[in-house]
């Protein structure tokens, strides 16, 4: 991340951080998969798992990125004016914290890395099932909006339609569950009640700090009252129905 850093100074947009966060996580599960002393299967499933997930979201945020990588995203935008003039400084920082942040939501991965005892708990095939759904719909509600973005005519509008018409932010929503997903697996190894940790941290982020608040703020500047409209009638975070 200091190197990831680096090359956001050179080009002065801090968007890509949320790219290599990405990322990150499957790297975590690539080193446990090589080194930890687990059950090979277990150890198999959970870098699969990890890599997939990590790897999807990685890459459709890849794209999004990069595709205008001369212009910041706004939320970063407004993170480098209230952070002038020492924005660079603070942003390196930043960049560590989310490092930090990987480190300590893969705790369930450890847990589950370390467990050498042979055969699929419940607790695994139940996390398993839940954490294919959460993928599954994460890419469904990212793949939607990027539809939704594309089509010049919905240039200034809100994205209501498929799991946006539930929820304001269906992928958070999954991103979340997922979690919730490499937790439970972990209840199959010792010590992986631990790993709580996780789906608390990501819903922390979520409704109090990176996830919701900078998102909506972003959409009321750009938006406005079509975005009030939309936060008055819809859930913010979990799917349900109009109000």
């Amino acid at each position: 991340m200091a190197a990831a850093w680096v090359w956001s100074y050179k080009i002065k947009n801090a968007s890509v951080v949320d790219m290599f966060w990405s990322f990150n996580f499957p790297v975590i599960a690539i080193i446990l998969f090589f080194f930890a002393p687990g059950w090979e299967t277990r150890l198999i499933m959970i870098a699969a798992m990890v890599t997939i997930a990590g790897g999807r979201l990685g890459t459709h945020l890849g794209k999004r990125i990069l595709s205008h990588l001369d212009e910041e995203e706004g939320r970063y935008q407004e993170l480098r004016r209230s952070w002038a003039p020492n924005s660079e400084r603070a942003f390196f920082f930043f960049f560590q914290a989310q490092a930090l942040s990987n480190v300590l939501l893969a705790i369930p991965f450890f847990a589950i890395a370390m467990n050498t005892e042979v055969g699929v708990s419940p607790f695994e095939w139940i996390g398993l099932s839940i954490w294919f759904i959460s993928v599954i719909g994460e890419a469904t509600a990212d793949r939607q909006l990027a539809r939704f973005k594309k089509d010049p005519a919905n240039k200034g509008k809100v994205c209501d339609t498929g799991l946006w018409y539930y929820s304001r932010h269906p992928n958070y929503f999954f991103q979340w569950t997922m979690w919730m997903a490499y937790f439970i697996f972990a209840l199959g190894s010792p010590y992986g009640w631990i790993g709580f940790i996780s789906p608390a941290i990501i819903l922390h982020l979520i409704l109090n700090v990176t996830g919701i608040p900078a998102t909506e703020e972003q959409s009321l500047r750009s938006k406005g009252d079509a975005f009030r409209e939309y936060q008055r009638t819809t859930s913010a975070f979990v799917p349900w129905f109009k109000k």
